[in-house]
C-alpha cells in the first residue's frame, strides 16, 4: 500500500485522544464533577472513532482490484458516518449523566485544579481539530475533516463544561453545570446530524460541488470555435475521487485518430483542473447524426429530472 502524508493526521488525532482522556479524567478524579465526567466519557469516543478513521482511511488507499473495480475511496464515508453516529452517542451520553444532577446538584471539590487540567485538554484538542478541518478541506478528504469537527464538537463540550464550573465557583449555583452540559449536548447533536447527511449523500453519489461543475462546462463550452460539442455530463464523487462522463460530439469526417486525440486532450485537462484525482471518461459521436444529440443517462435514455 502506497504512503500518503494524510496517514500521519489520524496518528496525531489518536494521540489527543489519549492526552486528552488522562487529563480530563485527572480532572474529574479530583473534583467529583459530573460535567468533567461526561467530557472525559466523550474522548473516549474520539480515540475510537480516530482509530476507526485509521483502519478506514487504510481501507480508501486501497488501489482498485477485480471485486472493486473502481477502487476503495468510499470508505471515508464509513468512517464519517460512523463519527457522526459517536457524535450522536456522546451528547445522548452526556445528557443522560446530566438529568440526575439537575434533579439532585452536588458541590465541587477542587475547582481550580480540575479547570487547569480540562483548559489544558481543550487547547490540545483545538489545536488538532483546527488542523485537521483544515487540511482535510485542503486535500479533500472528508475523513480527516470529519475527524476535525469531531474534535471541535469536544472542544464545544470542553468550553461549555469550563463556563458552568466557573458559573458554579463565583455563584455557588450547582444546577448550572447540568444546564450546560445539556445545551452543549444540544449543539453536538446538529454536528453528527450534518456527519451523517453528508455520508449519505456521497454513499448515494452525490454530484460534484456546483463550482467544480462550473469549471468543468466553462471549459466544454469554449470548444465549440473547434466544433466540438458535448451532451451527458454526468458527475459523482467517492471520497476524495471524482468521477466524470460525458458525450463529445465531433463532425463526422474526422477520422478515428483525429476524434481520440481530441477525447485524450478533454480527459487530460479536465484532470488536471483539480488537485484531488479524477477519473474522466468520455464517448464519441457523430455531431450530425441527429440521434447523438439525445442526453444519455444510466438506462440509455433521454434523462428527466422532473419525474
Amino acid at each position: 500500500m502506497k504512503k500518503n502524508p494524510l496517514r500521519k493526521f489520524i496518528y496525531l488525532s489518536i494521540a489527543a485522544a489519549i492526552v486528552t482522556i488522562l487529563l480530563k479524567f485527572y480532572a474529574y478524579l479530583i473534583t467529583g464533577s459530573m460535567g468533567f465526567l461526561s467530557d472525559a466519557l466523550e474522548s473516549f469516543v474520539n480515540l475510537f472513532a480516530a482509530i476507526f478513521a485509521l483502519i478506514m482511511f487504510n481501507i480508501s488507499l486501497k488501489p482498485a482490484d477485480k471485486e472493486h473495480e473502481f477502487g476503495h475511496s468510499k470508505a471515508e464515508y464509513f468512517s464519517s458516518a460512523t463519527e457522526g453516529a459517536l457524535i450522536l452517542v456522546a451528547a445522548f451520553t452526556i445528557i443522560w449523566s446530566a438529568v440526575p444532577r439537575l434533579i439532585d446538584p452536588r458541590p465541587i471539590e477542587n475547582i481550580h485544579t480540575g479547570l487547569l487540567f480540562s483548559l489544558l485538554a481543550s487547547l490540545v484538542n483545538l489545536g488538532v481539530g483546527l488542523t485537521l478541518i483544515r487540511r482535510g478541506k485542503k486535500r479533500k478528504s472528508l475523513l480527516l475533516e470529519a475527524d476535525g469537527k469531531h474534535l471541535m464538537a469536544d472542544v464545544w463540550t470542553s468550553a461549555g463544561v469550563i463556563i458552568a464550573i466557573v458559573i458554579v465557583k463565583f455563584t455557588g449555583w450547582f444546577i448550572v453545570d447540568p444546564i450546560i452540559a445539556i445545551l452543549v449536548a444540544l449543539n453536538i447533536i446538529y454536528t453528527g446530524y450534518r456527519l451523517i447527511s453528508r455520508s449519505a449523500s456521497g454513499l448515494m453519489d452525490a454530484t460534484i460541488p456546483e463550482e467544480d461543475l462550473e469549471k468543468i462546462t466553462a471549459y466544454l463550452d469554449s470548444l465549440k470555435d473547434q466544433q466540438i460539442e458535448y451532451h451527458s455530463l454526468l458527475t459523482r464523487v467517492a471520497g476524495r475521487r471524482k468521477f466524470i462522463t460525458l458525450h463529445v460530439l465531433v463532425p463526422g469526417k474526422w477520422t478515428v485518430k483525429q476524434a481520440h486525440d481530441h477525447a485524450d486532450d478533454i480527459e487530460e485537462t479536465i484532470v488536471d483542473m483539480f488537485d484531488e484525482p479524477v477519473t474522466v471518461h468520455t464517448h464519441l459521436e457523430p455531431v450530425e447524426d441527429p440521434a447523438s444529440m439525445k442526453d444519455i443517462g444510466l438506462d440509455r435514455q433521454e434523462i428527466d429530472y422532473h419525474l
